[in-house]
C-alpha cells in the first residue's frame, strides 16, 4: 500500500480552493484535482508492506505538536511536475518544527518543505498566473492517508488521524 502523511483541509478551505481552482485558465489536457483529494503533504512514506501500517500509527499517535496556522498565498506553476499549486510562501517555525518531527520519526530525509495544495495536473504550459486571495489554515489535526492510483485520478483514503496539541502559533 502506498501511504502519506498529510493535512487535511475543513470545508471552509477546500470551498476556498475549489473558488480558486475554477478561476485557472487551463489548456486542453490539464485535468484539475478533485477536491476530496486536497491535502498539504507532510510526508510521503510510499510503498509499503501491511506490518509496517502499525509502526507508522504508532509514530502519528507518539508525536506531541501545537497545533498551527499558515497562509497559502502564492498562486504558482511547477513545471517540472506540471502541475498548478497554491502555495504558502513562508512555514511559520511551529509547522516546520512539526514537520522535522514527523519526518524523523520516520527516518525520511529533511527535504526542502513546500507547503501547498496540488490544484491542476498534466498542465503542460503555464497559464497566466493571476493574484489570488491568501487562504489562512489552521492546521489543528494531521492524517495518515492511503494512495490508491490504480484509475484516472488517484484516490486517497484516510487510516487514521490524530490532533495537535491546543496551543497553537500564528504566522
Amino acid at each position: 500500500m502506498r501511504l502519506f502523511f498529510a493535512l487535511w483541509p475543513d470545508d471552509d478551505i477546500t470551498q476556498q480552493l475549489f473558488r480558486l481552482a475554477l478561476r485557472l485558465n487551463l489548456e486542453r489536457g490539464s485535468r484539475r484535482v478533485d477536491p476530496k483529494n486536497y491535502h498539504v503533504t507532510l510526508a510521503f512514506v510510499g510503498e509499503i508492506a501491511a506490518p509496517r501500517l502499525a509502526v507508522l500509527q504508532q509514530i502519528g499517535r507518539s508525536l506531541r505538536a501545537p497545533r498551527f496556522a499558515f497562509t497559502c498565498d502564492s498562486l504558482e506553476y511547477w513545471r517540472k511536475s506540471q502541475v498548478m499549486v497554491a502555495a504558502a510562501q513562508v512555514a511559520p517555525p511551529a509547522f516546520h518544527d512539526f514537520w522535522i518531527q514527523l519526518n524523523d520519526a520516520i527516518g525520511l530525509p529533511r527535504e526542502r518543505l513546500r507547503a501547498h495544495v496540488t490544484l491542476a495536473r498534466k498542465v503542460a504550459q503555464p497559464p497566466v498566473l493571476q493574484a489570488m486571495s491568501p487562504i489562512d489554515w489552521r492546521a489543528t489535526n494531521f492524517s495518515l492517508i492511503r494512495s490508491d492510483t490504480g484509475g484516472v485520478e488517484s484516490a486517497y483514503t484516510v487510516l487514521d488521524t490524530w490532533p495537535l496539541l491546543d496551543e497553537i502559533e500564528n504566522p
